[in-house]
């Protein structure tokens, strides 16, 4: 799949793989920034943002979506960054291309996988309330992105959230509302999305060495715990990991200037 990107800034490559309802919008601000030292490459992931829509939705697809995108970019081997879904996409092509990483940046999502249903804020409930509710939206009577709010405030009382989906609502040359994401596969694929590396499969040909790995969580965040940390060093023994004070699960939002100077800082010693 030929995946939409934006593209800018001179130096070593660096991808940054947005998360689940996000683009490459949402990075802008922190590319630029990256942009000063790096060529920094923001692609869509398929069923987002001006990537291609298509009715599958897994972490095969993904990871292949981005090595595809490094060939025809003619990127050997770069920098990457993932965040949540992306994160999940950066470890699964890590596993498989170990050769194509100069270093590994996994923004607040573990390796392992979300589809429990016995935590009692469990991720894939919570998601499906999400995308539940974004599929609720009756267009017909949206007259503006407030209205959409309106409607979404029925099942997702967090204004933050919110404001984060409202990103993903476009408008037609004929004053239509709709979603530019495609929520009906993201729905239907759910399941994939929540889940996780076969971590015996992959320590088995012990292959995820060679390179630097973070880890970077939010303070106010349960997407990584300290029952993660067995998974992530198992599979990543050299890896680091590193908590944003006051940051919930989009910390790159929420505490940009600590997001970029832990990053810089990493990449800065290797």
């Amino acid at each position: 799949m030929d995946l939409h990107y934006r593209h800018i800034g001179k130096g070593p490559p660096l991808i940054v793989l947005h998360g689940l309802y996000g683009s490459s919008d949402n990075w802008i601000t922190v590319g630029r920034i990256l942009s000063e030292k790096f060529e920094v490459f923001l692609p869509d992931q398929r069923n987002h943002g001006n990537s291609p829509h298509s009715k599958e939705h897994n972490y095969m697809l993904l990871k292949n979506d981005l090595l595809g995108f490094m060939d025809r970019q003619n990127i050997n081997k770069a920098i990457i960054i993932g965040h949540s879904m992306g994160g999940k996409v950066a470890m699964f092509f890590a596993a498989d291309y170990p050769e194509r990483i100069q270093s590994l940046i996994v923004v607040d999502i573990s390796p392992g996988s979300y589809k429990s249903l016995q935590e009692p804020m469990n991720q894939i409930t919570l998601h499906m309330n999400i995308i539940s509710t974004m599929m609720a939206v009756n267009f017909s009577e949206v007259k503006s992105r407030m209205d959409v709010d309106s409607q979404l405030a029925t099942g997702i009382p967090s204004r933050r959230i919110r404001q984060f989906l409202l990103k993903n609502v476009t408008r037609d040359n004929k004053g239509k509302y709709s979603w530019k994401l495609n929520i009906g596969a993201l729905y239907n694929n759910l399941p994939e999305i929540m889940d996780g590396l076969n971590i015996q499969r992959i320590t088995k040909g012990d292959k995820l060495k060679g390179f630097p790995v973070l880890f970077i969580k939010g303070e106010k965040s349960d997407y990584i715990t300290e029952a993660d940390y067995p998974a992530i060093f198992t599979l990543f023994p050299e890896a680091e990991i590193v908590s944003i004070p006051g940051a919930g699960h989009w910390l790159h939002a929420e505490q940009p200037e600590l997001f970029i100077k832990t990053v810089t800082g990493f990449l800065k010693e290797q």
